[in-house]
């Protein structure tokens, strides 16, 4: 089968699953009759809420975590390569070195900017 004709059955398929489940998940949907006030409680993990669940948080979280999702990645990426280096060559140790070059440019980047200051 040439590799379009499987792509675009692929995709028909796909289109006739999420189709076939949302039209199921709609005919059998489960809707609650009782209103109970615990349904309207913020969910804290079995914990008995405590303040508003409306909280706002410095953007220092958002960056801590942002670098670690980037180094998170850095490391799925480095990883597979590092399992085929001797088949990847001096090419591929080229492309993973300037790949590792650019993250830590733009962590050296960061440090410099005080973006990693908690103060």
């Amino acid at each position: 089968m040439p590799s379009g004709l499987a792509l675009l059955a692929f995709l028909l398929v796909a289109v006739a699953m999420a189709g076939t489940l949302l039209v199921v998940s709609m005919i059998l949907r489960v809707v609650s009759t009782r209103n109970e006030p615990l349904k309207k409680q913020t969910y804290e993990c079995g914990e008995v809420p405590s303040g508003l669940a409306w909280v706002r948080f410095h953007a220092r979280y958002y960056v801590v975590a942002l670098f670690f999702v980037l180094f998170d990645i850095e490391t799925a990426f480095l990883l597979p390569w590092a399992t085929i280096v001797r088949e990847a060559g001096a090419g591929g140790l080229v492309a993973v070195g300037s790949f590792v070059v650019v993250l830590m440019l733009g962590w050296v980047w960061a440090t410099r900017k005080g973006a990693l200051q908690w103060q």
